[in-house]
């Protein structure tokens, strides 16, 4: 009896660990497809179609491509900051400027994925940001600070033309969700 217990349980512990290994290449494999159907569908953005979604089911499309010619980083960003919509990529809030616009862009991601980069870069830093007609914009990195979303600190949405990138602080936290918030702001250049 005590040796068809252990051989029930190496089974079972040896399909539980297969479960795992399947569901870890799943999850890889999901994101290696959704990544390359947003870049086909800011490649057709870039070919003059507009709100050109990933996948029939999306709620989101890409809206600009976001780059750290520095640190060797390009990101697309999509339109929309919902949970689903972060999980994919960095997202516009709809209720700020669009990305490329006269005034304030809001653009926020996560900081242990597409925006972990955000703790790399200074000030003085160049970010360039293309839209979706292609025109590319260049921007500064003029400011970067932490605050407590609890304290009810905003940036108005009004202002000069100039990128708010969030992301949640530190990027090192162990449990997501946490109460601070690391801002990098960066004013238009050309």
């Amino acid at each position: 009896m005590g040796l068809r217990l252990a051989q029930t349980m190496a089974l079972l512990m040896a399909l539980f660990g297969s479960g795992m290994v399947v569901n870890g290449l799943w999850i890889e494999a999901k994101a290696w497809l959704a990544e390359g159907l947003i870049n086909l569908a800011w490649q057709r953005t870039l070919n003059g179609q507009r709100q050109v979604t990933p996948w029939p089911w999306a709620d989101t499309w890409p809206v600009a491509r976001l780059e750290s010619p520095r640190l060797g980083v390009s990101r697309l960003v999509l339109s929309g900051d919902s949970g689903s919509t972060l999980a994919f990529a960095p997202g516009w809030a709809e209720q700020s400027t669009p990305p490329g616009g006269v005034g304030r862009s809001f653009i926020s991601g996560h900081r242990d994925t597409h925006f972990r980069f955000l703790k790399d870069l200074q000030i003085g830093d160049t970010l360039k940001l293309q839209e979706g007609d292609g025109r590319e914009l260049d921007y500064r990195v003029v400011e970067h600070l932490v605050v407590d979303h609890r304290a009810g600190w905003q940036i108005p949405l009004t202002g000069p033309q100039e990128l708010v990138l969030i992301t949640c602080f530190p990027f090192d936290a162990l449990m997501p969700g946490g109460p601070l918030r690391y801002i990098v702001r960066a004013e238009i250049t050309g």
